[in-house]
């Protein structure tokens, strides 16, 4: 991700107002440099990894996702910040993505575990997340302020180090059946 990628991350946000979902935090155009500048000093301070997430047959960015809460001394990182277009949701986009963040956190980085957390209002991402092969762990109830100043309760997921085997292997075969490839 670089400030370059703001007007494609707007019109990626723009396809079904995603920024109307008071469950998630997506940018508003008027708000998406900010959101950027955040994902980038999050980089520079070493808590975070954020990208764009491109539909590789039209080149066009559909999206964004990150690595956040970088726990290097226990070899943890978070998965978050994650939202595509509507025309990308439900699709193989969110398989590849996390099979190849998944791949690269466990296999390159050497994590012990990788977690994902949701608003307990985001049904949709909750589904997602356990379709992953996630494990819940648990709810921390009255946790994060919303953008409309609600309070959510978060849903916090996790997959180790031992399972990753078995949920890479069921995320190809997802993909497989779609006829794509990563």
């Amino acid at each position: 991700m670089s400030e370059e990628h703001i007007p494609e991350l707007q019109e990626a946000a723009a396809d079904g107002a995603l920024w109307e979902l008071w469950f998630t935090v997506v940018p508003t155009p008027d708000e998406t440099a900010a959101y950027v500048s955040t994902a980038l000093r999050g980089l520079r301070d070493g808590h975070m990894l954020p990208w764009v997430v491109r539909d590789l047959e039209s080149s066009a960015v559909v999206g964004s996702t990150r690595y956040h809460d970088i726990v290097p001394e226990i070899d943890r990182v978070e998965i978050g910040h994650t939202w595509y277009g509507e025309s990308r949701q439900r699709s193989h986009v969110n398989t590849t993505c996390k099979l190849m963040l998944l791949e690269h956190a466990f296999e390159t980085l050497g994590c012990k575990v990788v977690g994902l957390r949701t608003d307990n209002f985001n049904f949709r991402s909750q589904d997602a997340i356990a379709a992953l092969g996630a494990k819940k762990d648990g709810v921390i109830r009255h946790h994060k302020a919303r953008r409309d100043g609600t309070v959510r309760d978060t849903h916090i997921y996790s997959i180790v180090l031992s399972e990753w085997p078995d949920v890479k292997r069921h995320l190809e075969w997802r993909l497989k059946r779609h006829a794509i490839s990563v």
